[in-house]
């Protein structure tokens, strides 16, 4: 592997973390949230999101020879930001102006603890990735003091 290849891995490490610390940045900013969006004319609670991360391998012969010749990074990437499948949370309100017939109204599926860890553990992955960012660029500033 070359530095070029870990600077790239790196960058794609960041990009994908600060997406996901953006997510749940939403979530938590949506977690009272009982009217994200109209359907048949009825307000829908927000519904937690979820980023789903995938390696950036190829599974060709051709193509991991050619990326390993030209030091085209691997990394990591955004497969998709998906909707939590949970079920909302009902809570007796019925003064509230989106209560149903029984006096529930459904809110967001948004844990705020949980939100809170995933947080804590994107920002400590963000983290640990600039800290091997830095470390890549010692050792190139070390390498590049050898010919001196």
């Amino acid at each position: 592997m070359n530095f070029g290849s870990s600077f790239g891995i790196s960058a794609s490490a960041l990009t994908t973390q600060r997406l996901r610390m953006d997510v749940i940045s939403s979530n938590i900013a949506n977690a009272e949230t009982t009217r994200a969006s109209v359907v048949d004319g009825k307000a829908v609670p927000y519904k937690r999101k979820l980023v789903v991360l995938e390696a950036t391998q190829s599974d060709k012969f051709s193509n991991i020879l050619h990326s390993k010749m030209n030091g085209s990074p691997e990394g990591v990437k955004v497969q998709s930001i998906i909707e939590d499948s949970s079920p909302l949370k009902p809570v007796y309100n019925p003064s509230h102006p989106d209560a149903d017939a029984n006096g529930y109204v459904y809110m967001p599926n948004v844990d705020i603890t949980k939100e809170m860890v995933d947080m804590l553990s994107a920002s400590r992955s963000y983290e640990a990735n600039v800290t091997m960012l830095n470390a890549t660029k010692a050792m190139v500033s070390k390498a590049l003091e050898i010919g001196r």
